[in-house]
């Protein structure tokens, strides 16, 4: 009986080896290599779009710290004087537009 047992134990760990061999297999065909290299494209594409909204979303900070606007008196995009002497005098203070 006991050799009985054992001969099954040795039969289903046979198997499952076999089946877990076979996938591994599976995924170095070129079919399974083409999934591997898209998914990482995906997941490089889905980082990048990370970052990018970061990067706006901190870009968007120091504008309004900086009371950098889009539409300036003179034309041009920049810091105004007042702004540039509120943060002369108080470098550490978040200033915005109107402060």
């Amino acid at each position: 009986m006991k050799r009985l047992f054992w001969l099954a134990v040795g039969v289903a760990v046979g198997v499952v080896v076999v089946r877990k061999l076979s996938q591994r297999a599976d995924s170095f065909t070129p079919q399974g290599l083409a999934e591997a290299v898209q998914s990482l494209g995906k997941q490089i594409k889905a980082f990048g779009e990370e970052v990018r909204a970061g990067m706006e979303s901190r870009e968007d900070e120091l504008r309004d710290a900086l009371a950098l606007g889009d539409a300036h008196p003179n034309g041009h995009s920049g810091l105004d004087s007042d702004a540039a002497a509120r943060l002369h005098r108080n470098p550490d203070a978040q200033w915005r537009e109107g402060n």
